[in-house]
């Protein structure tokens, strides 16, 4: 067995279908979560990907909560609330953990990450987020300077869309950061819809689709082959996209 699958927090996830109440109520009527049997995670980076709406984010945050996490973001130590928000999948999941125990450990939602920075200013532990008031940055500034300073080594890493907060340059920054942390002994469990972060080398690849939730490779994910068609083909896209009153203000223009 190699070292990684020694040292790996996270091994699958399932779903419990004997504590599922029924089929026809959030988020069991979402046919990913509904017809979930097992994911097998990477030893160091998985990514969920698929249309909006699919249930990878409500996945990614029911293994959160399921691993001890507070629902809005954060670390394991936090325990703080301002919205009852997150579904009741993690009562019925069955998560496998390794052997090993993760040393750190962060949560990520871009659409809390300004309660999760209230919360460390009210703690008053901002000096091991670089210093400064997380609030004094601006939405990618602060997500960097957690990346760069609050993540380290032996840690597990679970990232609701952090392209959210990243031009494409900090996004390509964020995939050797994410290398030297796994070289590192870390673990990451990623939901995204970038097409530069799940390029990640031999990272495995979960696709959620209208049906069902089954493993790509990074070439047959729509984020790569509409990004490579749009730029190989812009103005030939352009054109089928845009109406001809569309295209004729963009000729004034």
């Amino acid at each position: 067995m190699s070292n990684r699958l020694i040292t790996q927090f996270l091994r699958s996830v399932e779903l419990k279908t004997e504590k599922i109440p029924g089929y026809d109520q959030y988020p069991f009527d979402i046919p990913a979560v509904r017809n979930l049997d097992k994911i097998d995670f990477h030893a160091s980076v998985t990514f969920f990907v698929g249309d909006n709406g699919t249930g990878k984010s409500t996945l990614l945050e029911a293994i959160a909560v399921a691993s001890r996490f507070n629902p809005e973001g954060g670390t394991q130590n936090f325990n703080f609330g301002t919205r009852e928000s997150h579904s009741p999948l993690h009562a019925c999941l069955r998560v496998t953990r390794g052997i090993k125990r993760p040393s750190t450990g962060f949560f990520l939602r871009a659409e809390s990450f300004f309660n999760v920075a209230t919360e460390i200013e009210r703690l008053g532990v901002g000096a091991s987020y670089g210093g400064k008031s997380l609030h004094e940055m601006s939405h990618g500034e602060s997500f960097w300077t957690l990346l760069t300073e609050k993540f380290l080594g032996g840690g597990l890493f679970l990232l609701d869309e952090p392209e959210a907060a990243l031009s494409p340059s900090r996004q390509l920054a964020a995939l050797a950061r994410i290398d030297e942390l796994v070289k590192d002994g870390s673990q990451f469990i990623i939901a995204t819809h970038s097409p530069i972060l799940m390029a990640y080398p031999h990272a495995r690849i979960f696709m959620f689709g209208e049906e069902a939730i089954r493993e790509v490779p990074y070439e047959d994910t729509e984020h790569f082959t509409v990004t490579r068609d749009f730029l190989e083909h812009r103005e030939t896209m352009l054109k089928e996209l845009l109406d001809s009153d569309s295209q004729m203000r963009f000729d004034e223009e």
